[in-house]
Parts: C-alpha cells; sequence; structure tokens
C-alpha cells in the first residue's frame, strides 16, 4: 500500500514538472506587444502554469512565424495577405480595437490634424512644419520599412485606398519600436502609430479632425483611423490546444479586462465597427479625394 502511495505521489509530481516545463512562444507586432501581451501573459500564467515567452518584430512576421512553425502564437495588425503562399493556412482571431495615431515630440505646438494633411505629408507635399501651423523647420517623417508592416498597410488601405502607393520619406524603420523611440528624441518628427502602445512613450499624440483617440471614441467609431488587432494560431501546432486555450483566455472576460485596463478596446466591445468603419471610410475617403 505505502509503495502506491509513493508511485502515485510520484505520477502527481511528474504530471505537475511536465506543465510547469510548457511554455508557448509569441511573436508579432511591437503594437500589440505594448499593448497588452505582456499582461495578457503574466495573468494566464498565474491561472494555469504555463509560460509565454513573447519577442517582437513585426505583424508579418507574427503571421509568417506562424505558417512556418517557429512560433506557437503570433501577433497581428493587420489580416493575411491575398494569394500569399507564406501566410497561408494562418488562423487569425480579432481580440481588439486599435486606433492609429499621429505622434510628435512632446515640445511640438501642434495639436490637431485633418486627413487631407495628413495625406499631404505622406505623398511628400509637406514638408514644413509652418505648413501645419507650427515653426519654421523642417518635418522628418518617420515611416515603417516595406509595405506589409500592420501601420503601413492600414495606412495606404485608409488614406489612400491603394496598397502600392508609396511614402515619400527617407526616414525607414524597422519595426514600432525603434520609430517610438525616435520621435520621442527628435523635435522635428511625426509619424503614425497604434494608441495603446503610444500612451506607454514620452511623446505627444495629437487629434485627427478634432477628434481625440480616447476608448470611448475608439469604441463608437468617432475616431477615424481605427484596425482590428489579431492573434495568430495554426491547427497543425504542437502546442495548438494550449495556444486555443490561451487564445479563448484572452477573449474571455479577465482577458477583455486586462485589454480595456490597457486603454484598448476589446473586439466584442465594438463588434458594430466592422461595417462602420468599411462604410464612414468609403463615404469619407471618397468625399476628401472630391474636394482635392
Amino acid at each position: 500500500m505505502r509503495n502506491h502511495f509513493l508511485y502515485l505521489l510520484l505520477f502527481l509530481a511528474v504530471l505537475s514538472s511536465s506543465a510547469q516545463a510548457l511554455e508557448l512562444s509569441w511573436v508579432g507586432c511591437g503594437i500589440t506587444r505594448n499593448a497588452f501581451m505582456a499582461d495578457l501573459a503574466a495573468a494566464y500564467a498565474e491561472k494555469t502554469g504555463v509560460n509565454i515567452s513573447i519577442a517582437g518584430g513585426g505583424a508579418t512576421k507574427g503571421i509568417r512565424a506562424i505558417t512556418g512553425k517557429q512560433a506557437d502564437i503570433g501577433g497581428a495588425c493587420r489580416f493575411t495577405l491575398d494569394m500569399s503562399r507564406e501566410e497561408a493556412g494562418a488562423h487569425m482571431v480579432p481580440v481588439a480595437w486599435d486606433a492609429l495615431v499621429v505622434v510628435v515630440h512632446k515640445s511640438n505646438p501642434i495639436e490637431s490634424i485633418s486627413l487631407q494633411q495628413l495625406r499631404s505629408l505622406y505623398q511628400g507635399k509637406i514638408t514644413n512644419w509652418s505648413q501645419l501651423g507650427g515653426k519654421n523647420r523642417p518635418v522628418e517623417l518617420l515611416i515603417r520599412k516595406g509595405k506589409i508592416s500592420g501601420v503601413g498597410y492600414t495606412l495606404r488601405q485608409h488614406l489612400f485606398e491603394d496598397q502600392d502607393v508609396d511614402f515619400k520619406s527617407k526616414h525607414l524603420f524597422p519595426s514600432s519600436g525603434p520609430l517610438e523611440k525616435a520621435v520621442e528624441q527628435n523635435p522635428n518628427a511625426i509619424s503614425v502609430t497604434g494608441v495603446a502602445s503610444a500612451h506607454k512613450r514620452d511623446f505627444k499624440i495629437l487629434k485627427l479632425e478634432g477628434r481625440d483617440p480616447n476608448f470611448e471614441n475608439i469604441r463608437t467609431g468617432n475616431y477615424l483611423l481605427y484596425r482590428p488587432l489579431y492573434l495568430v494560431h495554426s491547427k497543425t501546432s504542437p502546442n495548438s490546444l494550449e495556444s486555443d486555450r490561451f487564445i479563448r483566455f484572452a477573449l474571455g472576460p479577465k482577458g477583455r479586462e486586462i485589454i480595456r485596463n490597457n486603454q484598448v478596446v476589446p473586439y466584442f466591445d465594438g463588434m458594430l465597427l466592422l461595417q462602420k468603419r468599411m462604410d464612414d471610410w468609403k463615404l469619407f475617403i471618397r468625399e476628401s479625394l472630391a474636394k482635392q
């Protein structure tokens, strides 16, 4: 009897150590990482004992790390590209709504920017802060390298309805983190990033069309630049069951609470935004283009 009891204790110890040894890997866009992933991962580890290692690298890396079986969960601020073999098979689960915000150095006197001014900025038509009501000094537009980063992809869709348009800037950055740090340090800089990530930086967030990118304006669609944030997974991943559990946790009551606490709108809090986004943007963009 005593031997059976010892075997049972040993068996339970092995199960416990196996559970503790399991670690999921997350790779993805820095905006999602900075927004809520660290807090979600910490809460999940506390609840289940399963740790999640977190690495950035961008939305494209987040999606393709999943299809390439290099990570268990990805983070992306754009959907998969049509006809991309490298991204086929990635399951995209929307978990939050993010706003794209225009950011400048905290010493910059500008408070708001219009959509037309933002479009002209990326077209290279605005090159001096005096054109935006600021001081007579050059504007340095900081952009993400390539055309399929989460921010770059969304801006091309929203501002121009053209995925191939070129942004006029020589200030290129490989990811959002270095770009955001550069805005903090450069009085002449201007850029666009995610609102949740921006709130954790020491720079100024501009209003767009006079509208503040606060939680309620994003939730209701009153703020114009918004897009979903996704968790990405694969059904063929060795740890797919645990990945599914984590995603369900992120979508559940505790996960949504954590996302809200990071000033991000949980996806289910703004379900009507999807159709509103399509209708509003088609009208707004076409009216703006007609005025040019």
